[in-house]
């Protein structure tokens, strides 16, 4: 092969350099078969009406006719499958004629009869498919198949049962028949399995690859390894398809004019997908912070193509649609590291600010969930009607804040007690007019 393939370079190249000279281009090419035994055997005739042709030489020599060579085939084929079919019918009615007499090696024979036409049906149809294709006339195309489909249905209904029997055990041992479809399944069995290792390998080598680029959130990862896997899978099945002679053009010509009718249908999801998009770029949230939106307020667990999933904290899972939640007010509560908590203590208007302010000043130091920077903010707010009330504003790390909230509220309720300070109820003084004579009337 690699001289042969050497012999047909310099053939071309000596056409190029001797083109303006006057030497038959005929002369040249005998020249070149005598010299390459290969190119003698590929100079050979062939035929395509040739029952005895390979489905797959077939293909080939069918690729260069045209319309009226392929109606001229076409009526050629008919002819041959009508002659193989006529021997099936006299082999049948013959049977029929010596009911009771008909030995197994007959029926054997009938069975191979039937597995030759068979044979020469599918060669049939591969010119009529090819007839079609090059725009032969469908009123002959539909003819031809309706043919082939007569022959089969009306054969199948009037066989004879032990013949249908011996022809599908028969159909069954033979390496282009029930074998090659086992071996058909196990290729696909196998294909599956590799695919499912390859998108998983695939996956995980994405994510260490993607966990590596910085300031990419934890949502838009796990949406891009997905795709990953996915589309891994999609092209491995099409390729081992498009491997074991499936024809895969019809998937894309069904995914193009269904795309139109699911834009449709499907608009909900497509801007649900869009706004789940917008989500995992723009990133006003990540996995695990706790977010106040649509009215609700959890922890976020993921992010799919439609919706979003948060936990509340007494565990109830909540599933919003992510145009909701894109297009409501976004609160992020745990974004930032540190979080101030707000704090409002009253006392009674008989007890002394300095008093109160040193308190809570002394008790919120003391905690050692307090940051120091910032600094606490503690001041008098508020001359309420039975209170004066302070705002008590530390700050915490993010992960302590309730911590922080829960034990300062209890010490400084405990620290006020110690120090005599009061936390009065809420209380009206009411002025009576008229003094005990009304009192009195009541």
């Amino acid at each position: 092969m690699p001289n042969t393939s050497i012999r047909i370079v310099l053939t071309v190249l000596f056409f190029a350099m001797f083109a303006d000279a006057n030497v038959p281009i005929a002369a040249m090419a005998q020249v070149s078969t005598q010299n390459d035994p290969a190119a003698a055997v590929t100079t050979e005739p062939r035929t395509t009406d040739d029952p005895e042709i390979s489905t797959d030489k077939l293909a080939h020599l069918l690729v260069p006719l045209t319309k009226p060579e392929l109606e001229e085939l076409a009526k050629t084929w008919i002819a041959i499958v009508k002659a193989k079919t006529q021997d099936v019918a006299d082999k049948q009615v013959e049977f029929i004629e010596r009911e009771g007499s008909v030995g197994q090696s007959e029926y054997d024979a009938l069975a191979r009869l039937v597995e030759q036409r068979a044979a020469l049906l599918e060669k049939f149809s591969m010119v009529v498919s090819g007839l079609e294709m090059k725009g032969g006339d469908e009123a002959l195309v539909k003819e031809l198949r309706a043919y082939r489909a007569a022959v089969i249905a009306e054969e199948t209904r009037l066989a004879n049962p032990r013949a249908l029997l011996n022809a599908g055990l028969e159909w069954l041992g033979r390496a282009d028949g029930g074998l090659a479809l086992v071996w058909y399944l196990v290729i696909i069995i196998l294909s599956l399995g590799v695919l499912v290792l390859m998108a998983r390998f695939s996956r995980r080598f994405v994510g260490r690859w993607i966990g590596r680029i910085p300031n990419l959130s934890k949502l838009l990862q796990a949406f891009l390894v997905a795709v990953v896997y996915w589309i891994v899978l999609v092209i491995g099945l099409l390729v081992v398809l498009s491997l074991l002679g499936v024809d895969i053009t019809p998937v894309y010509a069904m995914i193009g004019g269904a795309s139109f009718i699911l834009a449709f249908a499907f608009q909900d999801t497509l801007s649900n997908l869009a706004n789940g998009l917008m989500i995992m770029i723009n990133r006003p949230f990540d996995e695990g912070n706790y977010v106040l939106v649509g009215g609700v307020g959890g922890t976020v667990q993921s992010v799919s193509i439609v919706a979003t999933t948060i936990t509340t904290p007494d565990n109830q899972v909540i599933v919003i649609p992510n145009k909701t939640v894109w297009g409501n007010v976004i609160t992020n509560v745990t974004a930032s590291e540190t979080r101030r908590v707000d704090l409002v203590f009253g006392i009674s208007y008989e007890d002394a600010i300095p008093d109160a302010l040193r308190v809570m000043t002394e008790t919120v130091k003391r905690h050692p969930l307090v940051l120091s920077d910032p600094e606490p903010t503690i001041r008098v707010n508020e001359l309420a009607e039975s209170s004066v009330n302070f705002v008590c504003r530390p700050w915490a790390k993010t992960i302590d804040y309730w911590t922080v909230y829960w034990d300062l509220t209890q010490q400084v309720k405990e620290a006020f007690d110690e120090a005599n300070i009061s936390i009065p109820y809420p209380q009206r003084d009411l002025h009576l007019k008229g003094g005990t004579e009304l009192i009195d009337a009541n």
